[in-house]
């Protein structure tokens, strides 16, 4: 019965088929969120799917890692905790990304922070991770390389992120204190990922960071 059900898993995970039907479900979702989120008679709706959308595509993500061992699973844990308290610290005492506050787009909060921003701090560690990790340097400067370019994805995400009320900043104003926070979190995750021993591939996580790096640039070129 294992032995059957670890094959049907890898048979999954590595078939072309299968990351094909995956692919074009992410790129079809998210491309139905820019035009859902851009046309105001539908935009509530869409945002009402966000924290669905992004817990589905944690579970492709797990379900293209192929094998999952125990490394991999406390790699995600580790990034859903860090990520959520990190987070928590930071609305509550201003210090880490500066003073900003949740809205009601990303659904349950505890604490003052959604649940489903450790699921999100789970995929970008882990995507640019994946994308970063066959970079011919040291794994401390591949995680520094996988730390710059989520700051760097940060960039569109925040003007997205404040017109649709993920969250919002006080005096409407970006610290460059949010980059820093954000590339001090990325970077020691980063260094989990590269350093926790767990099999480094996973075909689906480019297709997922080209459809987030998509849909992030072109509604932040219409909002």
């Amino acid at each position: 019965m294992n032995r059957s059900f670890t094959s049907a898993s890898q048979s999954v995970s590595h078939s072309s088929i299968a990351i094909s039907y995956a692919a074009g479900f992410l790129l079809l979702t998210h491309t139905a969120g820019i035009i859902g989120l851009a046309w105001p008679l539908t935009r509530p709706y869409f945002l009402l799917a966000t924290p669905a959308n992004l817990l589905i595509s944690a579970v492709l993500l797990v379900i293209f890692q192929f094998p999952r061992n125990f490394s991999f699973y406390l790699f995600a844990i580790i990034c859903f905790i860090v990520g959520f308290l990190i987070e928590v610290i930071g609305v509550q005492t201003k210090v880490i990304f500066g003073s900003y506050q949740y809205g009601s787009t990303l659904g349950y909060k505890l604490w003052d922070v959604p649940l489903v921003i450790g699921i999100n701090w789970f995929i970008l560690s882990y995507s640019f991770g994946i994308l970063c990790h066959k970079i011919p340097l040291p794994g401390v400067l591949r995680g520094l390389i996988g730390a710059l370019l989520m700051v760097a994805l940060d960039f569109f995400i925040e003007p997205v992120a404040v017109f649709f009320d993920f969250w919002t900043w006080e005096n409407e104003n970006i610290p460059t204190q949010n980059y820093w926070g954000w590339f001090g979190v990325a970077f020691v995750l980063q260094l989990f990922f590269v350093y926790l021993p767990f099999a480094k591939k996973n075909p689906l996580a480019p297709y997922l960071l080209f459809a987030q790096v998509l849909f992030f640039v072109i509604l932040g070129s219409i909002v």
